[in-house]
Order: structure tokens, then C-alpha cells, then sequence
């Protein structure tokens, strides 16, 4: 099969944003990242980019290279109309649940956004400022959906390196907090850090005895 060409992958990941650019709608998306580890905030975030300032290369941020994925999180800083994120801390999601922690964050980001079109990842029924549709892996198939992915990636990874230097012996700058073999064996080896979520941990623990 041929290779997609950027401005094919780009009229692909628009396909949902033209229909509302067409009504009239500015387009905001809405992604979260940071829901399945044991360690470090989930993180979300909601972005505008103009249809007239698009950054080519933009996919889902699972697809991207870490170097690639701080690339484009800088042009898409300097092309957005509108970026915020929001994040919850382990402590708050485990009060919470994950989910509420989740819903939580995805309606704070959104808030500066007023009367936007909003894009989400999976997520329905949130209290936004304006209308919404939730698409299934739509951080594969919407360019804003993708975008807020990259954003909320690059916030979060660069947040989990830094806290390496704290917590240097569970490895956050290479597992990120996601429960890497290291990780749970580091886990089990010198017992939880204040950045863990005790209600992800409590079996690997129990397993330790």
C-alpha cells in the first residue's frame, strides 16, 4: 500500500473537524493521558488550532516518536488559538476514582474555550461550555482529539523525567509511572512514593506479602 502523503494523513485527520469548521464552529479537542499508570497525575488537555494554521504531521501521540512528539508540541503551541491543561494528582485520584479524576480534568481545560465544538476522546456527557461529541479512539482520527494528545504526552512525560530526580529508583524517565517489570519490582523492592496511587498498587504489594 502506498504511503499516506502529509497532506492525505491531514485530510483524513480533518474529516470530523471540517464537518463543524463548515457550521460555523471553532473546533477545540480534548485527550487525556495518564490513566492507566501507578505513578504521576492524569493529565488532560484541550486545544484549538485555526483551520489556517494546521501543523502537518499531527497524529495520534502513541503513533509519534518522543523527539517527533516534542516537536510538534512546540508548533502546536505556536499555531493554537486556544491550549490549557489540567491535571489530578494520585492522591485526588485515588479519592476520586480514575474516571471522575478523568471527567474532572477534561471539563477544567475546557473552560477558556467557550462556545467551541468539542472533540473528545471516548469521554461523553461532560460539562462543557459548549457542544460535544465523543469519538472512539479518536485520538486516531481527529486532528484536534490528536493534537490535545500530544499536548497532554509531552506535559506529563517531561513531569514524570523530572520527578526521576526524587524518586531515581523506580525509573519515572523511562516507565513514565506505567507498571513497567522494573517498576513493579522497584515497587515491591522499596514500597510506594508519595506519587503513587495507592488504589492501582494495593495487589503488587499484597503479592510482596
Amino acid at each position: 500500500m502506498a504511503r499516506e502523503s502529509a497532506q492525505q494523513k491531514l485530510e483524513r485527520m480533518t474529516q470530523w473537524e471540517k464537518e463543524y469548521w463548515a457550521a460555523g464552529y471553532q473546533v477545540a479537542g480534548i485527550d487525556e493521558v495518564g490513566r492507566g499508570p501507578l505513578a504521576g497525575p492524569v493529565v488532560t488537555a484541550c486545544i484549538v488550532v485555526p483551520p489556517d494554521k494546521l501543523v502537518p504531521g499531527v497524529d495520534d501521540s502513541k503513533k509519534l516518536s518522543p523527539k517527533r512528539r516534542e516537536a510538534l508540541y512546540e508548533q502546536l503551541l505556536q499555531a493554537a488559538s486556544y491550549v490549557k491543561v489540567a491535571r489530578l494528582e494520585a492522591g485526588d485520584i485515588d479519592r476520586l476514582n480514575i474516571l471522575r479524576a478523568t471527567r474532572l480534568c477534561m471539563e477544567k481545560c475546557a473552560q477558556g474555550a467557550a462556545g467551541a465544538m468539542f472533540l473528545v476522546d471516548a469521554v461523553a456527557g461532560l460539562d462543557l461550555p459548549g457542544p460535544q461529541k465523543a469519538i472512539v479512539h479518536g485520538d486516531a482520527a481527529s486532528y484536534m482529539i490528536a493534537a490535545a494528545s500530544i499536548v497532554a504526552k509531552v506535559v506529563r512525560d517531561r513531569w514524570m523525567a523530572e520527578q526521576d530526580a526524587l524518586y531515581p529508583q523506580y525509573g519515572f524517565a523511562s516507565n513514565k509511572g506505567y507498571g513497567t517489570a522494573q517498576h513493579i519490582q522497584a515497587l515491591k523492592r522499596f514500597g510506594p512514593c508519595p506519587l503513587h496511587r495507592a488504589s492501582f498498587i494495593g495487589h503488587f504489594l499484597q503479592d510482596h506479602g
